[in-house]
């Protein structure tokens, strides 16, 4: 057994009906002490001993966890030694404060924990799977006709997002948590994948929010519970002509994979990856023969520390002995591959990898991604849903400009890139990750050419964030990367850089600061955006308040956006409209309303803002820019 300071030994995950379990049991006068109880015990002494942890709730008293497979499965694993246990708040409280494990279907077979092995290439392989077994497809599961008890699932899930909404982040605590992850997990039962995940994603941005943790941002909260509630509502209407796929709405239990036969892989670059859902390591992006993209995914619960040291860990994909970097550095010889529809490699016991020699971003077949014009590369970013996808990928050339003066955002450089002024912004901001470093660096440098892969940014300017970025074949000597480089991983120094009277990043930004690039003055969508997130942030009593909107409104009506200013004004009407019954007494909110006001006026913002990035990003003429 081991004693250290609660900081030090992290809760083992919780099953979400546990979580919802044990809130749901509690009296309501234990109910109002569920996050006070949750904050004290943040504090307490842990200790393990196996597959224990050990909580010293006081000098007497000690509560434990027990979680054998990992997490808690069940109420009983948690257990409390107080006088008024089975029915304290303490079971409850350090539920609500443990991470969200991962639910899986009560009737997995073997079949899925090869699945789970496929999926999760740096996880260890099933001995007593079949070799070669291709995983089964679940998406038939998903694709059966709704019933009631879906619909019901889906209504449930839609009344606790707009209970998110209707108390705000610093409302939303353990109790509301805990009645979201009951909806979750009977989403899931009810063969809602997709709406299940975005709940328990949903709860692990508030609990990051409330911590005050560095690595949330309200704008990606914003983002998933948008999305939730999108797809909840849209679940609750019959499926019409030409409306969205429920099955695709739905989800599917596990990604299926297909064998792929042979490839012949070459390595790109690696992607940290810090998840909403609470997940982190890494995404090594590889490219065959024929020019497709195949990912080589290490990602499981955590946060920034494994997102930083996951370039570092073994690719576990056959008996290719080599770590992540190494791979996008080089390349790989699969046989018996198994392949998912987003063309993730699984790695079961079947599939046989050995390494092989990669080639330079220069050389066929990675020149050919280059090739791609960019306005079809753009185009494809805008048209993917999932925001980590190869189709979100760019290839692209770029020139540095400078850093940029941007508000709130120290660490942006600009760039010229196909005749446009393109404004950088790193990747990810957390201190364990080096894109903020990098982009330091390579501001310092005006006149830097750069070959770059990147993510697209959606926004009213062109705006990238860079993962890799190394030499331009064929220029004249001058700054320039001696070799290609992981902006999450490595830390430029002046030996990667070629050229001479080379700054550093200190003298860059104490001097030869640019201002940032005029954004379109007809698009002022931030107005209704800060709208919707302040309502996210606070609830609906935010925008209850009195108060006139009729500038913003006049602003976006001037710009053309009539339909945002309509959008506007329901949202704050719905958020201030209180009905009073027969006594003058005030009745509830209508949450409902205020819920699909939000709704719609956040999702216009998402659609204006691509459509507007899109028309930023028209290309000029290349015959005029030569």
């Amino acid at each position: 057994m081991t004693d250290t300071a609660a900081d030090s030994v992290a809760l083992p995950p919780v099953a979400p009906e546990v979580t919802a379990e044990l809130a749901r049991a509690l009296s309501p006068r234990l109910r109002k002490r569920l996050d006070a109880a949750a904050a004290k015990l943040a504090a307490r002494p842990r200790s393990t001993d196996g597959a224990t942890v050990r909580i010293a709730v006081d000098d007497d008293t000690t509560l434990e966890l027990h979680a054998p497979t990992g997490a808690v499965a069940t109420a009983d694993a948690i257990r409390c030694g107080c006088l008024l246990a089975p029915d304290c708040v303490h079971r409850a409280a350090v539920a609500a404060l443990a991470p969200v494990a991962e639910e899986r279907p009560e009737d997995e077979s073997k079949a899925a924990a090869t699945a789970e092995a496929a999926d999760t290439p740096g996880g260890p392989d099933d001995p007593d799977a079949p070799p070669a077994a291709p995983v089964p497809d679940t998406s038939a599961v998903a694709s059966a006709p709704a019933g009631p008890d879906r619909w019901a699932a889906a209504t449930a899930l839609w009344q606790a997002g707009a209970a998110v909404l209707e108390s705000g982040i610093e409302g939303a605590g353990a109790l509301l948590q805990a009645e979201l992850l009951h909806a979750a997990h009977a989403a899931r039962l009810a063969g809602l994948y997709r709406p299940a995940a975005l709940a328990v994603a949903t709860v692990n941005g508030l609990r990051a929010a409330r911590a005050a943790d560095p690595g949330h941002r309200l704008a990606e909260l914003t983002a998933t519970v948008q999305e939730l509630l999108l797809v909840c509502h849209a679940l609750r209407r019959p499926p019409a002509p030409g409306g969205p796929d429920h099955a695709a709405l739905r989800g599917t239990a596990r990604r299926p994979y297909t064998p792929g036969g042979s490839l012949r892989l070459y390595g790109l670059c690696c992607e940290p990856v810090l998840a909403r859902s609470g997940h982190a390591g890494v995404v090594t992006w590889t490219v065959d023969a024929d020019g497709a993209l195949f990912a080589l995914p290490d990602v499981a619960p955590g946060g920034a520390a494994r997102a930083a040291g996951a370039a570092r860990r073994t690719v576990r994909l056959g008996d290719a002995a080599c770590t992540h970097h190494e791979l996008a550095r080089g390349g790989l010889i699969v046989s018996g591959a198994t392949v998912s529809p987003d063309r993730r490699l699984g790695a079961g016991r079947g599939v046989r990898a050995v390494r092989a020699q990669g080639v330079p971003w220069h050389q066929e077949p990675a020149a050919a991604l280059w090739r791609t014009p960019l306005d079809q590369q753009i185009a494809r970013a805008l048209d993917t849903a999932e925001p980590g996808s190869a189709a979100g990928l760019i290839f692209t050339d770029l020139t540095v400009l400078g850093p940029v003066r941007e508000p709130g955002a120290p660490d942006v450089l600009a760039a010229a890139c196909a005749g446009l002024t393109v404004r950088i912004a790193p990747a990810d901001e957390h201190q364990d990750l080096a894109h903020r470093h990098n982009l330091r660096w390579l501001a310092a440098t005006p006149g830097l050419r750069l070959r770059v892969i990147a993510r697209l940014v959606p926004a009213g300017h062109p705006r990238l964030r860079l993962l890799a970025a190394g030499p331009v074949p064929g220029t004249e000597p001058g700054p320039g990367l001696r070799a290609p480089v992981d902006l999450g991983y490595h830390r430029l120094q002046h030996a990667d850089l070629t050229g001479t009277d080379l700054p550093g990043p200190a003298a860059s930004h104490a001097s030869n600061t640019t201002p940032a690039p005029p954004e379109p003055a007809a698009a002022p969508l931030h107005l209704l955006r800060r709208r919707t997130q302040a309502a996210l942030a606070a609830g609906r009593p935010a925008l209850a308040q009195p108060g006139s909107v009729e500038t913003d409104r006049q602003r976006l009506r001037h710009a053309g956006l009539s339909t945002a200013a309509d959008l506007l004004d329901e949202l704050h009407r719905a958020a201030a409209d209180r009905t009073r019954d027969v006594f003058g007494r005030l009745r509830p909110a209508d949450a409902e309303r205020f819920a699909l006001a939000w709704l719609a006026a956040d999702h216009y913002g998402d659609r204006a803002a691509r459509a507007l990035c899109a028309a930023a990003w028209a290309l000029p003429d290349p015959a005029r820019v030569a």
